[in-house]
Formats: structure tokens, C-alpha cells, sequence
């Protein structure tokens, strides 16, 4: 069993609130949201898709955090976010993303601890994103685009 501090999700991306996808829908069904948060790393745009890498450097990428509401269904419900996330690769395809606890700065001011989901591959020569926020990304690239 993991520890209650384990049982806490930070997102960044597409299973964030702004994104409204079948996944967000699945993750509310499990986890009930603790509030916007942060956690030291880059986001870095890989050909219009905005990926997390870890970094000792002073950035941070902004999400929200959510925790399990049934430690029970840690086993089941993560199983389920490592196959979306891409950690269970099909025959023939490398595995992208790794899961592992990070610190967590929530906006309150509290610091905990929760799983992200970390990109595995190359970003070397790739463009940051300066804000640390996917949504902030997306709607500026949508608005160039008009």
C-alpha cells in the first residue's frame, strides 16, 4: 500500500481541467482535486506537444494537483494513467514517459509530495516554453494561428 502522500497526481497537460477530455472525466471519477500547484521542471515543446522534463534549475511548470480518493484504487487506477501516459508500450514502440514522486508546491504555500509524469526523451535543441503552462502554450499557438 502506498502512502497517502503517494496517492497524489500533479498534471500538466491534457488531464488538466481546461482540457475537458474522456481522461479528465476518468480522473475525477478517482481523485478529488486539491488545488493549482507547481513543481521544478521545463516544459519544452516537441513539435506542438508540450512535454515535462525534471530540471535542478530555478523553472517551474504550473498544473493542478489531485489525490485519490480511495487509497484502495491506487494499484487499478494507476495501472490505468501509466497505459494513457504511454509507460506500457505496444510491441515495437519505446516508452516515452516514466512516473515518478516529485515535490509539489501548491499555491497555498503548502509543499507535498505527489506522482508526475516525466517525459524520458530527447529535448536537447527543442524549444522551451517559457510560462511552465501548457494551457497559457496552447492558446497562444491558437492565436497565432488566427
Amino acid at each position: 500500500m502506498e502512502s497517502s502522500t503517494s496517492s497524489q497526481l500533479f498534471v500538466y497537460s491534457s488531464l488538466r481541467k481546461g482540457f475537458r477530455e474522456k481522461a479528465y472525466h476518468y480522473l475525477t471519477r478517482f481523485f478529488h482535486f486539491e488545488g493549482l500547484a507547481r513543481v521544478k521542471g521545463t516544459l519544452t515543446d516537441l513539435e506542438g506537444l508540450p512535454v515535462a522534463t525534471p530540471t535542478t534549475e530555478d523553472s517551474f511548470i504550473k498544473g493542478e494537483l489531485y489525490k485519490l480518493k480511495n487509497e484502495y484504487d491506487f494499484s487499478y487506477v494507476f495501472a490505468q494513467l501509466d497505459d494513457y501516459e504511454g509507460i506500457i508500450p505496444d510491441v515495437d514502440e519505446e516508452v516515452l514517459y516514466g512516473r515518478e514522486q516529485t515535490t509539489v508546491y501548491m499555491e497555498n504555500g503548502t509543499i507535498t509530495r505527489g506522482w508526475i509524469y516525466w517525459y524520458n526523451g530527447d529535448v536537447d535543441g527543442r524549444r522551451k516554453i517559457p510560462s511552465g503552462d501548457v494551457l497559457e502554450f496552447l492558446e497562444f499557438k491558437r492565436d497565432l494561428m488566427q
